[in-house]
């Protein structure tokens, strides 16, 4: 009788196990870290263009900032900043328009999907998008990014904790 109750659990917690595997919000982790750049990193240069990239709580922004943009500041929301760059002849760059998008996994596998739009100031031009975090968790993002009128694609992975203090 008690194997019998061992090999039903075992089974439960097998069935269980592989329903969370095929859960659609799922991703397998086993190859997540591989090329991920580390928080302290915001850009990745790809010869004729560097990709400038950032991730912050939203709580961090000004109140008049977060109102200009529509972003709705809180401890528990994440900001994700992009910006493409050519690169000049004279050493400068610009900011370029293009197809930017991202998604987060963390580290239980969940996948989290944001959707990005384009703010201009001036010369400058971003792309940003907002998601939910919890305290603690560890995002890993991605972003793929096509310049307008260049087919060239660039894809950039890193890493972000975040913190939501009380």
């Amino acid at each position: 009788m008690v194997r019998r109750i061992r090999t039903l659990a075992c089974l439960v917690f097998a069935a269980v196990g592989m329903a969370a595997c095929d859960s659609p919000n799922s991703v397998d982790l086993s190859n997540t870290q591989e090329g991920v750049l580390p928080a302290t990193e915001s850009s990745k240069d790809f010869g004729e263009y560097v990709l400038y990239f950032n991730a912050l709580n939203t709580d961090q922004l000004s109140p008049d900032i977060a109102r200009e943009y529509g972003i709705v500041r809180s401890k528990s929301r994440a900001m994700l900043n992009v910006s493409i760059h050519r690169k000049l002849a004279n050493g400068q760059s610009e900011a370029v328009t293009g197809g930017v998008s991202a998604s987060a996994i963390n580290l239980n596998g969940q996948l989290k999907t944001m959707t990005l739009r384009e703010v201009r100031e001036d010369t400058a031009i971003y792309y940003i998008g907002e998601l939910a975090i919890t305290d603690g968790e560890v995002l890993i993002y991605t972003i793929d990014a096509m310049p307008s009128n260049d087919p060239s694609r660039f894809t950039v992975r890193f890493k972000k904790q975040f913190f939501v203090e009380q």
